[in-house]
């Protein structure tokens, strides 16, 4: 195969006379790889976080919530009438508040859930994660998450004092707590919904809230998640019909906080880690300025014989090129290379620095997640060649403009 002349000579230029490759190229294509390998491994396990936190939200909450003003009247069907729209598998009334709970000297704030337990168990994964007694609900039973149980000291069997804030406004009259006992303890593997919720039969939440029954919200369940703003635009279409008054927001835009703060730090983690590759392209740009200086003569000949300056520049530029993609190629791979091994890395690490880098209290993880994405790969790589490129603009720009007769007097 016929290779460009300037192709050839950049190749020529990087592989010295007695060695395979030069240092200089070596230490060059190195930089770039490392540089490459930690922009994959850290933007990997940035998207496994973001699709553990997916998954965490989906198994507790409900993929589309349906709300409306003054509560949803029983009467009106509403669970049977959202399980007939496309896409719909499962509808699930709900009530929820802010309560106290006190075990013995030990208060805290949680969010009160109300459910029918049979329900409940179509449209959440909290009754398959009971790690202690059961998934029971009957009346005055309560369930719990496993963070909130160590704050309380509370175990199954335990007696709670709930307090609903409607008790404080209601003038002259003294409310007393509910007495609940803990049937099951959950947990979610999410320090948010173990610490911040308790579920309880429908009936005990009408009473501490001091609303009628029929006052409920509507927990929907999907076929795609994913896909859920369609089926929320059939629902609210369907309900728009009847009343106006509804409110539809899928999972999405309840947790947008969340994921929009999960991409700003993947996209800040990005700009700060590609810096890594942009030295390691300055570090091209020395290698082939001492080139230059030690081609001189040869460059100069060149450009007596005809060569043209476009073409002197095109030596350089394939250098950079060469050695970007080499570097980029490598880094690939070994980015692989760690995210395949990341755990025993992890634990060895945790061995060495005497430090437990994921905290179990916090994450509930007994490995780190990583999703490792082809667009961001692609993106990663198209960047660092095309740096590693323009890394030679500079030495090639100064090439270019030697003029051939003081070039072919250098010493």
């Amino acid at each position: 195969m016929n290779l460009p002349f300037s192709l050839f000579l950049a190749a020529k230029y990087l592989k010295p006379r007695r060695s395979f490759l030069s240092v200089i190229s070596i230490i060059s294509a190195v930089g770039v790889m490392l540089g490459v390998s930690v922009l994959i491994v850290v933007l990997s396990v940035m998207s496994g976080f973001d699709d553990m936190w997916r998954e965490k939200i989906l198994a507790f909450d409900s993929h589309i919530t349906v709300t409306r003003s003054g509560g949803i009247d029983e009467s009106d069907g509403l669970e049977e009438r959202l399980e007939r729209v496309p896409g719909v598998t499962a509808a699930a009334p709900y009530m929820q508040g802010l309560v106290f709970v006190q075990h013995s000297n030990a208060v805290y704030t949680p969010f009160m859930r109300g459910v029918f337990p049979g329900t409940e168990r179509r449209v959440s994964l909290i009754p398959a994660s009971i790690k202690s007694g059961a998934f029971s609900l009957e009346e005055g039973e309560a369930v719990i998450g496993r963070e909130l149980a160590d704050r309380l000291g509370a175990r199954v069997g335990s007696s709670l004092l709930v307090y609903s804030p409607q008790g404080f406004l209601s003038g002259d009259e003294l409310m007393l707590p509910e007495e609940l006992t803990v049937s099951g303890i959950f947990e979610m593997g999410m320090w948010e919904f173990d610490l911040g919720f308790i579920l309880v039969p429908m009936e005990t939440a009408s009473e501490l809230f001091k609303v009628d029954r029929n006052a409920m919200a509507m927990r929907v369940m999907t076929v795609n998640p994913l896909r859920a703003f369609e089926t929320a635009g059939r629902i609210s279409d369907l309900l728009d019909r009847d009343s106006p008054d509804y409110t539809v927001r899928t999972w999405m835009e309840q947790n947008v906080q969340l994921f929009d703060a999960l991409k700003v730090e993947k996209n800040l983690m990005f700009f700060i880690l590609i810096f890594i590759v942009l030295v390691a392209s300055f570090g091209i740009t020395n290698s082939l300025i001492i080139t230059v200086f030690q081609k001189t003569r040869e460059i100069g000949l060149l450009k007596a014989l005809g060569f043209s300056s476009a073409s002197v520049m095109g030596v350089f530029l394939w250098q950079g090129w060469v050695l970007g993609t080499a570097g980029t190629g490598l880094g690939i791979g070994f980015g692989l290379l760690v995210l395949r091994f990341r755990n025993e890395i992890m634990q060895w690490m945790a061995r060495v620095l005497n430090m437990e880098i994921l905290p179990a209290s916090l994450y509930h993880l007994s490995e780190l997640p990583a999703r490792t994405s082809p667009g961001d790969i692609l993106v990663i790589a198209c960047l660092s060649i095309l740096m590693c490129t323009l890394s030679g603009l500079l030495p090639a720009y100064r090439a270019a403009r030697l003029d051939p007769s003081r070039a072919l007097r250098y010493e």
